[in-house]
């Protein structure tokens, strides 16, 4: 039995080493896809549709910056609305499985909406700060498929409004760390 008994640990540490075996971390990744947003949870709601852009530069294995900005447009009554957020912060990634990616993230930055936004009567820039996170799903060593959800807090006529966004993007990475 004693001799069992040191088999098992061996065991378990040579399969975490190779389930824990981390993928190359590419040192930029540019994505670009469709991006949803409900503007205004708290009150009466918004639905827009649109496209997001990112930029992440990965300073090692886990931890980078990303900038985003995403564009968005949706009709209220009669009234064409559109919105645009540009945000910054760092990317926090886990990069211990093969095909998939999780990440999170803490951004800051800007909005920018036209007139008849969540009721404001010019277009005006306020603050952002969005959290969340997501995946990337591996298509190959240069390719993956990102989906992300986030909360999205935005401040017009000095109210708080509590938003979420949702988006799929192709990433396309460059370089190696």
């Amino acid at each position: 039995m004693k001799r069992v008994a040191w088999l098992i640990p061996a065991v378990l540490i040579v399969l975490s080493c190779t389930t824990a075996r981390a993928q190359e971390t590419p040192s930029w990744e540019l994505s670009g896809g469709y991006s949803y947003f409900r503007a205004n949870l708290n009150g009466p709601s918004l639905q827009m549709n649109g496209g997001a852009a990112a930029l992440t530069e990965n300073l090692n294995s886990w931890f980078g910056g990303r900038i985003e900005v995403n564009v968005y447009h949706g009709k209220s009554s009669s009234t064409n609305l559109s919105a645009y957020t540009a945000t910054y912060g760092p990317v926090f990634a886990y990069r211990r499985y093969g095909k998939i990616t999780p990440f999170a993230h803490v951004q800051l930055g800007a909005v920018h909406a036209s007139q008849g936004y969540l009721g404001i009567s010019q277009s005006a820039f306020k603050f952002a700060m969005s959290s969340g996170g997501g995946m990337d799903l591996k298509i190959n060593q240069r390719a993956a498929v990102r989906v992300q959800a986030d909360y999205v807090m935005t401040r017009f006529l000095g109210l708080r409004q509590d938003n979420v966004q949702g988006s799929v993007a192709l990433v396309i990475r460059f370089g190696k760390k």
